[in-house]
């Protein structure tokens, strides 16, 4: 049996380009959900230099190195596991990258984004999948769009490799004069995450940033948080505030839920869950 924790979904205020800032916002995050009491706290995509922003090409580093070092020090003091997003160098090439680190400030994996986007040229291709067995439950972890309704199949492999939780920083952008009153953002998170939880009795936690792009091909869109964790029965557990300002802690307490499927086993496990596909 896995124990009950508490995450903190860090809906931070990530501002394109300004790299320093950005990650002493996280430090802060980290410590705020460090303060709340939290074993376990999930940050946005790109959160150092934000999503799609052209300062990529300046500051992106490589995974071990400079900013995923500072994470892993931000981890290791405050006693918490992390996973966050960011922007990744590896031979020439810029990753869409995220880690999860324990909290001994150890990375426990490293996952690059394979749905990029069209507008998403500045980042290469993700190519790998993995998960990480921790305390709390084994832990896969995505990007974003990797969770879209077109790309299912990268949890379905996650969640076949054993996850009983999927972590996936994101950034959800809307465009600058959306009206949430009359669109209320977030139905196609809830779908998708509903999908897959409610098949292999998975949890999963998106955490988006909020602020204002300002580059890119979306540059005058918002971030707009409203960051999502759905249970293993497909219900919505926790949700953000929606905002360009709505920058804020969510918590929400977790317990990873045990099956023994694994393999073959799975073709029919999922039948009987009403699943149509292979």
């Amino acid at each position: 049996m896995f124990p009950k924790f508490k995450l903190g979904m860090g809906q931070m205020l990530v501002e394109g380009g300004k790299y320093e800032r950005n990650l002493q916002c996280a430090e802060a995050m980290i410590r705020k959900a460090h303060e709340a009491d939290c074993q376990a706290v999930v940050l946005p995509e790109c959160l150092d230099t934000g999503w799609t922003h052209p300062s990529a090409r300046e500051f992106a580093r490589t995974i071990p190195g400079e900013t995923s070092d500072r994470l892993c020090g931000y981890a290791r003091t405050y006693g918490m596991m992390v996973a966050a997003g960011l922007t990744e160098l590896d031979n020439g090439r810029i990753y869409n990258s995220a880690i999860l680190l324990d909290e001994t400030g150890m990375i426990l994996l490293k996952h690059r984004k394979i749905n990029i986007l069209e507008i998403e040229d500045i980042y290469n291709v993700g190519n790998m999948l993995s998960v990480a067995e921790t305390r709390f439950g084994t832990i896969g972890v995505n990007i974003c769009a990797d969770s879209f309704k077109n790309s299912l199949v990268i949890g379905h492999v996650q969640a076949r490799m054993g996850a009983h939780l999927i972590f996936s920083p994101s950034s959800w952008a809307v465009e600058a004069n959306h009206d949430n009153t009359k669109q209320p953002y977030g139905r196609d998170w809830k779908e998708t995450y509903t999908e897959l939880c409610r098949l292999y009795e998975i949890t999963i936690v998106g955490v988006s940033n909020v602020g204002w792009l300002t580059g890119g091909a979306w540059k005058g869109w918002k971030a707009i948080g409203c960051s999502l964790a759905v249970g293993p029965d497909g219900k919505v557990i926790a949700q953000g505030p929606y905002g360009s300002d709505a920058e804020s802690l969510i918590t929400v307490t977790l317990k990873a839920k045990p099956r023994e499927v694994k393999g073959t086993e799975y073709s029919q496990y999922l039948k009987g869950k009403g699943y149509k596909g292979p």
